[in-house]
């Protein structure tokens, strides 16, 4: 089975950075498109960012030009570099992966980003 890890979360004031890492644990796995979604209190969870296998990348409007999603394949790990951060990205944010050669998909557990004003 695998099992994506996530790690980075925290507090941090407005204004600030945060990088968010997620890693597969478990046995030698591909994905193909991964990505970041984020849950606020009180909503539904919305995507973030995606980015494909080739490093095509997408963003939700909300987040252009402030995050940034990338990964290492060989590590089978995907990032988020947070900047500028408001107080309306407090979230837990979730990693999302697509296995490269079947229709599983695999979310992990969640980090909470809280941003104070």
């Amino acid at each position: 089975q695998v099992q994506l890890v996530e790690s980075g979360g925290g507090l941090v004031q407005a204004g600030g950075s945060l990088r968010l890492s997620c890693a597969a644990d478990g046995r030698i796995f591909s994905f193909n498109a991964m990505g970041w979604y984020r849950q606020a209190p009180g909503k539904e969870r919305e995507l973030v960012a995606t980015i494909t296998r080739d490093g095509s990348t997408n963003y939700a409007n909300s987040v252009k030009g402030r995050f940034a999603i990338s990964r290492d394949n060989a590590k089978n790990t995907v990032y988020l570099q947070m900047n500028s951060l408001k107080p309306e990205d407090t979230a837990v944010y979730y990693c999302n992966a697509g296995a490269r050669w079947t229709a599983d998909v695999f979310w992990g557990q969640g980090t909470q980003v809280t941003v104070s004003s």
